[in-house]
């Protein structure tokens, strides 16, 4: 699968949040995300069903949490490579039945550990652990694995570096979480997107990028910066507004509309694969489809 082929045709269109509708299918606070994909097999394929009906040209799997070292927070670190595998089986089962000519994203998330001097995590378990994701992923079919919402450059590289060696020839994607700073944009570890962009190209990311944090507005400027950085093309997916509580539901007050007014704009200025982050329903996606002339 040539990646850059398919971002030359047309922009590429990726999915919205995946928290927010396990939640809208009864997903509970202190459950496992990556545990549905063998107990709710078929509620987390409709999400990714919903996404695909949407319009995005790939989704990613329910596996943001898979690495075995952040599954122990839950007791189930012994089953990371099957969670993993269920994940990506789940998202191309759909896509090979009711939707092919798409793409899936083994999707691979922070470990939520630290390496020193912010902690003792050793950084071989980390790649380990993600190698072991990654791989899982890979036996189950995924077309591409997107390593994302990182902050510290040390683990992001280790990731990035892990999934190439699984990755089988895949292209590996790399975002990390940057919020607008006083010198420039950086993540909550202080990692500018000068120091991101060619270390993990270094690594064997295929395009590095930017995810969560922060909503459609402020993203647009940040999606140059990196373009520049990457030569040329980046990929880009804010969150649908800031997140606050309302009689214990967690509520997103970004309308669809303004969410594709300013994400539809993203390929213009080097943003090759868009889409949302936090809070992201298929709603929006599907207005960003229809901003982007779909």
């Amino acid at each position: 699968m040539d990646l850059l082929a398919r971002i030359a045709e047309r922009p590429q269109l990726l999915d919205g949040g995946l928290g927010l509708a396990l939640m809208a299918r009864g997903f509970a606070a202190g459950e496992c995300p990556e545990e549905w994909n063998a107990s709710h097999p078929a509620e987390v394929a409709d999400i990714h069903r919903s996404f695909y009906a949407a319009g995005s040209d790939m989704v990613n799997t329910n596996t943001f949490g898979g690495t075995a070292l952040r599954l122990e927070a839950h007791g189930l670190s012994a089953r990371a490579f099957e969670l993993n595998e269920a994940g990506a089986r789940l998202a191309v089962d759909v896509r090979d039945c009711e939707f092919p000519g798409r793409l899936v994203a083994g999707d691979i998330g922070p470990s939520g550990r630290m390496v020193k001097p912010m902690g003792d995590a050793d950084p071989e378990a980390l790649r380990a652990s993600f190698f072991e994701q990654a791989a899982a992923l890979v036996a189950a079919g995924v077309d591409l694995l997107n390593v994302e919402t990182m902050f510290d450059l040390v683990e992001a590289r280790v990731a990035v570096e892990a999934a190439v060696a699984a990755a089988g020839g895949r292209p590996v994607l790399a975002s990390l979480a940057f919020k607008p700073a006083a010198k420039g944009y950086r993540t909550m570890m202080g990692v500018s997107p000068e120091q991101a962009v060619p270390a993990l190209l270094e690594a064997g990311a295929a395009i590095v990028g930017c995810n969560c944090e922060i909503t459609a507005e402020p993203m647009a400027v940040l999606v140059p910066i990196l373009a520049e950085l990457n030569g040329g093309i980046t990929y880009a997916q804010p969150n649908a507004g800031q997140p606050r509580l309302e009689n214990g539901v967690t509520i997103y007050d970004e309308t669809p509309e303004h969410f594709a007014r300013f994400v539809s704009a993203y390929p213009a200025a080097g943003a090759g694969i868009v889409g949302g982050c936090c809070g992201t329903p298929p709603e929006s996606i599907a207005a960003l489809a229809a901003a982007l002339g779909r």
